[in-house]
């Protein structure tokens, strides 16, 4: 699991059960199977009900990106896009194509393809830029399933406690069960409120954040093959690219030039 998902999610549930302990409120009531499936089953078939049936494989991958997924090393890929300046500098744009086969980034790699190709910078460009959409329509599926999970847990909560409350009003007789009862039919809202904010709309935020960053990384390398098409410095396509990256890329290119 990646390290912010790992923290936060796990300060969050610590601190509902810490909460519930010093509350006296008994573990095993919070773990009754009913509540459980309700909110986890339920829940997860309200929101892949919004979904196209092709859609699903996407939002399954969507949940491990959620909880392992890692922003795009930035660094690395200016320095691999500087090198290619330089050389397609000194040798021509044809001596990129041995190059072209080490590259690990599918969007690099492909457009340092067309580039070698002889294909025309507009024709690169409409392409790469049609192939970050696709991308951004993509992140909305994973996007939307968590959303839609954060948004249907409290509701799906809801109609759990009406059918606790429906079965402990059909055993008013059994008055030593009553309270046990009326308590049980709340566990099912306690759960759909706590995974909605502390685990499933984090996780959508997640999507959104890893989304973000992976765009303008992108959109980077967008930038950097037309540079490099364009036959451009090396230490400006260096400067203009190392400028959207976060500080701690700009720092890691300062130490590598002292090196």
């Amino acid at each position: 699991m990646e390290l912010g998902s790992l923290i936060g999610i796990g300060v969050v549930t610590a601190a509902i059960f810490i909460t519930a302990i010093l509350d006296g409120v008994s573990i095993g009531h919070l773990l009754l199977p009913a509540p459980l499936i309700l909110i986890f089953v339920g829940g997860f078939g309200a929101a892949v009900g919004g979904l196209l049936f092709r859609e699903y494989g996407i939002a399954l991958k969507s949940a491990v990106k959620a909880m392992t997924g890692k922003p795009p090393d930035g660094a690395e890929i200016v320095e691999v896009i500087v090198k290619m300046a330089d050389r397609a500098r000194r040798e021509g744009l044809l001596a990129l194509e041995d190059m072209a086969k080490d590259i690990q980034d599918p969007l690099l790699k492909e457009g340092i393809q067309m580039t070698v190709d002889g294909t025309d910078p507009s024709e690169i460009e409409e392409l790469l830029e049609m192939r970050i959409a696709a991308k951004k329509d993509e992140d909305k599926v994973g996007m939307k399933f968590f959303g839609d999970m954060g948004g249907y847990a409290p509701t799906i909560g809801v109609i759990g406690a009406v059918l606790g409350l429906i079965h402990a009003l059909g055993n008013l007789d059994d008055v030593a069960k009553l309270g046990e009862m009326i308590a049980s039919a709340f566990v099912a809202t306690m759960w759909g409120v706590f995974v909605a904010n502390g685990w499933w709309l984090p996780l959508a935020a997640k999507l959104k954040r890893l989304s973000e960053l992976e765009v303008k990384n992108m959109e980077m390398i967008v930038e950097g093959v037309l540079a490099v098409a364009a036959g451009t410095s090396p230490r400006v396509v260096e400067q203009k690219l190392r400028s959207s990256l976060p500080q701690a890329g700009k720092a890691d290119g300062k130490d590598a030039k002292a090196a």
